[in-house]
């Protein structure tokens, strides 16, 4: 016979309640969407992973991208409703406790345009045809250069850039805005008419420019190259009557001490002494991100001999498991001291070479 105490009874039914609120939010999560799913992360995954994730398949899902997919639309605006959610602490914690419906039913579901959400805050490679159909006036464009280093080329990076934008603010009053050129017609009598052109405007609130600070994030990927444009939509110059022009950030790399960047390989330099030019070596080279590359030598190595090393270039753009050349050309320091005769007897001992004078044009060739 068992004997339930009222200790015991309350601990049971503890148990209960927990077991029966965790299977609710079990059953509200599998009624909405799995955004990490969807955006390829686990759930203990940063905000930078969550961020580069969305980035990447925002390029990839973009319906301009994906015409001949019928489900482009779809997948691109449930990628939206992910990174909405899982960028935001507030949401992404309430969407963890109890799903997506939580948040559905608190009001914290964006349910605007895909096509203009998100890209504010970050800057999008690809380019596609507008869905805005009718032509709109638009503020300039900001083109700014972004100075990055080779070691943010080859890792990847996201910079944190601030940017004095000015916006509208409505004021009193009222202004004359959206002007145009239109004819009317004009009865002048006597069954005639006359067509004239006059200006038409409308009436429009008064508004003043204010200047407000906003902190973007660029993230530079691995293998960008110099000159590579990120768009950051409606942070450029704004218009009285119209849309913002975008900020576009173009790609510029600072030089490098160590290493040259052509196309997708790397070039340096490695100086060695005489003795280890006859004799072979080892050495090694620390690359962009600290790894270190070994070269070995048992043989000479002539002024100017060049090796390469595949796969110790930069990453492909396109394919970050591709890697470009790096080449090694080898500077060979003499000695700085006199030898003696003695030592020069030896040398010739040693080397057994025959004297070569050969006289030729060394700018055209031989």
């Amino acid at each position: 016979m068992f004997v339930v105490t009222s200790a015991r009874m309350a601990t049971i039914k503890l148990i209960l309640t927990l077991f029966i609120n965790l299977t609710a939010c079990v059953i509200i999560t599998v009624a909405g969407r799995d955004f990490y799913a969807i955006l390829g992360v686990p759930q203990t995954a940063s905000q930078h992973v969550i961020k580069k994730a969305y980035r990447k398949l925002a390029k990839e899902l973009h319906p301009d991208k994906n015409k001949d997919d019928l489900n482009a639309s779809q997948k691109f605006q449930d990628l939206g409703a992910a990174y909405e959610v899982l960028s935001d602490n507030e949401k992404r914690e309430m969407y963890d406790r109890c799903g997506e419906e939580c948040l559905k039913k608190d009001g914290m579901m964006n349910n605007a345009d895909p096509f203009a959400s998100f890209f504010g805050d970050f800057g999008f490679h690809f380019g596609g045809e507008s869905h805005n159909q009718h032509e709109t006036p638009k503020g300039s464009n900001v083109v700014v250069d972004l100075i990055v280093t080779l070691e943010e080329l080859y890792s990847g990076n996201f910079i944190e850039i601030t940017r004095n934008k000015p916006v509208m603010k409505t004021v009193k009053g009222t202004r004359k805005c959206n002007c145009r050129q239109e004819f009317v017609t004009r009865n002048l009598g006597s069954g005639r008419y006359q067509m004239i052109q006059q200006q038409v405007c409308s009436e429009c609130p008064n508004v003043k420019f204010v200047a407000e600070e906003r902190v973007l994030e660029v993230e530079v990927e691995p293998g960008m190259v110099d000159g590579q444009e990120t768009i950051f939509t409606a942070e450029g110059e704004p218009h009285l009557d119209g849309e913002p022009g975008d900020l576009i950030l173009k790609i510029r790399t600072q030089p490098h001490p160590v290493f040259e960047r052509i196309g997708n390989d790397l070039y340096t330099n490695v100086t060695i002494s005489m003795q280890d030019a006859l004799i072979g070596f080892k050495i090694e080279i620390e690359h962009l991100d600290g790894h270190k590359v070994t070269i070995l030598r048992d043989k000479v190595t002539k002024p100017g001999a060049r090796i390469r090393k595949k796969g110790e270039g930069m990453p492909y753009y396109e394919n970050n498991n591709r890697y470009g050349t790096l080449y090694v050309t080898f500077d060979i320091v003499f000695p700085e001291t006199d030898f003696t005769e003695t030592q020069k007897e030896e040398i010739k001992n040693l080397l057994q070479q025959q004297p070569v004078n050969r006289v030729y044009n060394g700018i055209r060739g031989n």
